[in-house]
C-alpha cells in the first residue's frame, strides 16, 4: 500500500514510517515542521536505503492536501500531525483546537475528495481522564481533563461519526500510553524542541549533561514509592501496533479502538534508575511539588490488541531505555547533529 504518513518527520510518525517499509509499504511523509526536523527524513532515508518521500506543509491548507494526494495513488494515511503538550494546551486551547481538530476535518475533507477512506488515528490514554480504576480498556468512559486529550477525543467522536453516515471508512483508533526509546540503530529517536515535556527525554537530557537535573512533581501519591506511574511502551512496539491496525481494517472493513500499552506501569523513580542502569551515569534529581492535572496511576488493558491485531509489546523498560540512551549518546542535539 501507498500509505500518507502525516506528522512523520515526528518521534512517531518517523518510527511508524519505518515499521511500514519494513512490512513493503510505500510511504510519504507530511510534515510542517512545526515540532520537528527535516534532519528525522534524512535519518529515515539513510535506515531505509532508499528514498523517502517528503511533503512539507499543514494539514490546515485543503489546496496543498489536494496536491499531495494528486502527486500518487494514496491507499490510507496514517495521522499523527498534531500538537501534544498537555501544559500547552491549558494555555494556548485554541490553537490546540485549529491544528487537532479543525486540521483533522481538513483532511478527512480532501481524503473524501480523493477516495481514500482508510485512516489509522493516533489517539490517546489521555481521554480516559482520570479513571475511577486501572488497567484501562477501551470500554472506560471518555472524559478528558485537558484542552489536549479533549481535542483528542473531539475526532474520535468526528471519525465514529463519519463511519456511522458512511460505511465505506476503514477506521483504526489507536489510544497509546506513554511512548519512549528509540530504533535499535540510534539512527532514529525523539528530539523535542527546547524543554522536554516528557519524562524520558528529558532524563536523557540530564545523562548527556544538557541539563543539570530531574524534577520529580510530587513523591506523595498512593504509589509504591509516591511518584506517578505510567505505563511506558517502546516507540518501536508502538509503530508495529500500527501496521498491525492498518492490515486489521483492511481485511475487516470496520471502525475499531485499541489501546496499545504494556499492562505495567512504572513510577518515576524507576524510570531513573533503569536509565542510570542503561547509561552508566548518575540522574541527579530533586522532588517539587505536584503539577496540576497529574494522576496517580494510568496503565493499559491491552488485551483487545493481542485478541484482535495479534499485537504485543515485546520491549522492556531496559530495552527502552539502553535505546534511547543509544539515540541521545549519537545525537546528544537530535537532528541538529545532521
Amino acid at each position: 500500500m501507498n500509505v500518507l504518513v502525516t506528522g512523520g518527520a515526528g518521534f512517531i510518525g518517523s518510527h511508524t514510517a519505518m515499521a511500514l517499509i519494513d512490512a513493503g509499504h510505500d510511504v510519504t511523509l507530511l510534515d510542517n515542521l512545526s515540532g520537528s526536523s527535516v534532519g528525522a527524513v534524512r535519518a529515515l532515508r539513510r535506515l531505509a536505503g532508499r528514498e523517502v518521500r517528503f511533503r512539507r506543509g499543514d494539514i490546515r491548507d485543503a489546496a496543498f492536501l489536494d496536491a499531495v494526494f494528486e502527486e500518487g495513488a494514496l491507499d490510507a494515511v496514517m495521522h499523527f500531525a498534531a500538537l501534544k503538550a498537555v501544559a500547552e494546551s491549558a494555555a494556548e486551547p485554541l490553537a490546540y483546537y485549529q491544528n487537532n481538530v479543525a486540521g483533522t476535518a481538513c483532511l478527512l475533507q480532501r481524503m473524501a475528495a480523493h477516495d481514500v477512506r482508510t485512516i489509522v488515528f493516533s489517539s490517546s490514554a489521555t481521554v480516559y481522564g482520570d479513571p475511577a480504576t486501572t488497567p484501562i480498556d477501551e470500554e472506560f468512559p471518555v472524559q478528558p481533563v485537558n484542552p489536549y486529550g479533549r481535542t483528542k477525543a473531539m475526532v474520535e467522536h468526528m471519525l465514529r461519526d463519519m463511519h456511522g453516515a458512511d460505511a465505506r471508512w476503514r477506521i483504526s483508533i489507536l489510544r497509546y500510553f506513554n511512548p519512549v526509546g528509540a530504533h535499535p540503530s540510534g539512527a532514529i529517536g525523539e528530539a523535542p524542541r527546547g524543554v522536554p515535556n516528557n519524562l524520558l527525554p528529558f532524563v536523557a537530557q540530564v545523562a548527556t549533561g544538557r541539563r543539570a537535573r530531574l524534577d520529580v512533581f510530587g513523591d506523595d501519591y498512593p504509589t509504591r514509592d509516591g511518584t506517578c506511574i505510567r505505563d511506558y511502551i517502546h516507540v518501536v512496539d508502538l509503530a508495529e501496533g500500527h501496521v498491525r491496525a492498518l492490515d486489521h481494517i483492511v481485511a475487516t472493513p470496520r471502525f475499531a479502538i485499541h489501546n496499545l500499552g504494556t499492562g505495567q506501569g512504572h513510577t518515576v523513580l524507576e524510570v531513573v534508575k533503569a536509565f542510570e542502569a542503561a547509561s552508566g551515569r548518575p540522574i541527579p534529581y530533586r522532588i517539587v511539588g505536584r503539577r496540576p492535572g497529574d494522576i496517580p496511576v494510568s496503565f493499559a488493558n491491552a488485551a483487545r490488541a493481542r485478541a484482535e491485531l495479534g499485537w504485543l509489546a515485546h520491549h522492556d523498560l531496559a530495552d527502552m531505555c539502553m535505546h534511547m540512551w543509544r539515540w541521545q549518546e549519537r545525537h546528544p542535539n537530535g537532528y541538529d547533529d545532521g
